[in-house]
């Protein structure tokens, strides 16, 4: 684990909710809608963190359902990873309980799959990794003379 990538918080409205982060000199730099998981996010820069705003498309999604029954708030917990399939498999060794074993692509082309909060001491997990990630540098060779 590198470091906590966000938090995601779901709300009602990110409309609504941009004026509150607003007002503590935060600013949203990316939204996107994610289309497989009915979801509206948007990005919001915090040190070497991020808030993830998530507001549900539909009630039935799955933010829709955490929002009907838990209310706004807290709705996951983002480790960043270097290699998202060497975790998955580790957890799946390990028998950690996962939403789902496949890894997705998500908000702004990042990589991941969630862990259930029964393996996690009652968090929903995210573990996610960049799009693209820097390769190991290679060792430099020097020139045989």
């Amino acid at each position: 684990m590198k470091k906590i990538d966000h938090l995601g918080i779901a709300v009602e409205s990110i409309a609504a909710a941009r004026a509150f982060y607003e007002a503590l000199g935060l600013r949203i730099t990316h939204e996107e809608t994610v289309e497989h998981e009915q979801v509206r996010t948007a990005m919001i820069p915090i040190g070497d963190c991020r808030i993830e705003l998530l507001e549900p498309l539909r009630e039935d999604s799955a933010v829709g359902h955490f929002l009907k029954k838990r209310g706004p708030g807290l709705h996951h917990v983002a480790l960043h990873v270097d290699d998202i399939a060497a975790t998955l498999a580790e957890l799946k060794k390990h028998g950690a309980r996962l939403i789902s074993e496949q890894i997705q692509v998500g908000a702004g082309g990042h990589l991941y799959f969630f862990v259930h909060p029964s393996s996690t001491g009652g968090v929903l997990l995210e573990i996610c990794q960049n799009p693209n990630p820097t390769p190991n540098p290679k060792p430099v060779q020097e020139p045989v003379e």
